[in-house]
């Protein structure tokens, strides 16, 4: 069965970093686009970023853009997100998706990511 496993988040100040994985399995992981979203409290599921197969293709919500890096090590299996310049804004459960942004089926249970000083 397919299982997404997110890890990586945390608690980290405001300007600070952060670098969540996703291990993926029970799927042909390097044949399918995949993406990040998350929930800030009270809020609805917003999509973060999505990466094509081979890795080549990214692409990011306005909010993230020049901050967030999408990347992924097919030979593992696992997504990347290299989160840097950490706002309070960014305060959420980041999900791991299969699919691209609007064809997502799977996802993971989530990470904290919690961003105070």
């Amino acid at each position: 069965q397919v299982q997404l496993v997110e890890s990586g988040g945390g608690l980290v100040q405001p300007g600070g970093s952060l670098r969540l994985s996703c291990a993926a399995s029970g799927f042909t992981f390097s044949t399918y686009d995949m993406s990040w979203v998350r929930q800030a409290p009270g809020k609805g599921l917003e999509w973060v970023s999505s990466i094509n197969t081979g890795g080549s293709g990214t692409s990011y919500a306005d909010f993230v853009k020049g901050r967030f890096t999408i990347f992924r090590d097919n030979a593992k299996n696992t997504l990347y997100l290299q989160m840097d310049r950490l706002e309070v804004e960014d305060t959420a459960v980041y999900y791991c998706s299969r699919g691209p942004r609007f064809r997502r089926d799977y996802s993971g249970q989530g990470t904290q990511v919690t961003v105070s000083s």
